[in-house]
């Protein structure tokens, strides 16, 4: 019999759990921390799931017709511009910070190393879904290549987009995600290169959290030890900016 977790079956259940441990949760400072949405959510997921458990994958006859563009559907920047023109010709994924050995790579070079294909559902925090068949490069094949040095602990994604505010799009994640055989950077969305719409050249999918977090346009990966030198601290430009969970489990 499979099992299914749903966002409140593992809240009921790690509750259940944690009955034990209620003197260390009267402690204010340690139940705020333990007992917040988000660390609570995180801590039930992880603990309940295998660490590379998948999200379900879905036949060719279950893709959607259309996969909606969502947030920007255009950087639409002097510099995304010119790149568009020449077709990402001059472009380059930098992968910097706690890293042994940067590297920097074209968009030729992303497609002549191993590839994964997967057909995933998008989960947008608006509560739309789209079902797309997604190939790119497992992230974990290029973070082994640039060599994580021990203290990295987040991967850090620098995007082109810019917001209304002005702000380039970021966003991070876990090495625990960055390193899931699910994780890739991806060029293709159903057997087509990615459209500007959907975030051409090169945008993240991390298969196991909410759209917002698949970042679009990237440009840059650093490996971080602590989020309190990205944007505002809190790891995202939608966590910084509107409150959102930095860990958008589903």
């Amino acid at each position: 019999m499979s099992l299914i977790f749903t966002r409140r079956a593992i809240m009921l259940g790690a509750g259940a759990t944690l009955a034990g441990c209620d003197r260390i949760a009267r402690h204010e400072t340690v139940r705020e921390a333990l007992f917040s949405a988000e660390n609570f959510h995180k801590w039930a997921q992880r603990r309940l799931m295998a660490r590379d458990a998948l999200a379900r994958e879905f036949r060719p006859d279950q893709i959607s017709p259309f996969f909606r563009p969502n947030g920007t559907s255009n950087p639409n920047t002097p510099e995304y511009k010119a790149l568009w023109r020449s077709g990402f010709a001059d472009w380059r994924l930098e992968i910097s910070g706690l890293v042994n050995r940067p590297l920097s790579l074209s968009l030729p070079q992303l497609h002549q190393l191993p590839q994964r294909e997967q057909i995933t559902r998008h989960d947008c925090v608006e509560g739309w879904s789209a079902i797309g068949k997604w190939r790119g490069v497992p992230l974990a094949l290029l973070l082994d290549a640039a060599g994580m040095k021990e203290h990295a602990r987040y991967i850090v994604f620098r995007c082109a987009d810019r917001m209304g505010d002005g702000h380039a799009y970021y966003e991070s994640i876990d090495m625990i995600d960055a390193f899931h055989p699910q994780t890739i950077l991806a060029f293709a969305l159903n057997d087509q290169p990615l459209r500007v719409a959907n975030g051409a050249p090169l945008r993240l999918r991390v298969e196991r959290q909410l759209g917002y977090k698949h970042a679009k346009y990237l440009m840059g990966i650093e490996a971080v030890e602590h989020l309190s030198g990205t944007g505002r601290g809190k790891g995202g430009y939608w966590e910084d900016h509107a409150g959102y969970d930095w860990y958008a489990g589903i």
